[in-house]
């Protein structure tokens, strides 16, 4: 389980990247990551590709960061799903408070 951060070279696009397990042992390391984006970051994408497992508590630290940043950022978008990803997402009916790629 890792969690790793980007900025784009144009400074658009803020990148969060979670491998492994999603879970409550990233509560302070995500909410870390985060925590410095402002007015200057348009959009957060919050990169799956390599999450394999997801739990309840990621998916309130979803909540916790959209309640953050709120209007500092136009937009927070979940990206690069695996399958069982999206199915959770779904049934917690996140894809009417994110957009989910």
């Amino acid at each position: 389980m890792s969690l790793s951060k980007s900025l784009s070279s144009d400074g658009k696009t803020f990148t969060i990247q979670i491998a492994g397990k999603f879970d409550f042992n990233l509560v302070q390391e995500f909410r870390a990551a985060y925590s410095n984006v402002g007015d200057t970051t348009p959009q957060v994408v919050i990169d799956l590709r390599d999450t394999e497992y997801m739990d309840s508590s990621a998916l309130g630290m979803l909540l916790n960061m959209q309640k953050n940043l709120g209007s500092k950022v136009s937009g927070i978008k979940i990206a690069n799903c695996r399958p069982q990803i999206r199915k959770i997402l779904q049934i917690s009916r996140f894809d009417k408070k994110f957009e989910i790629d």
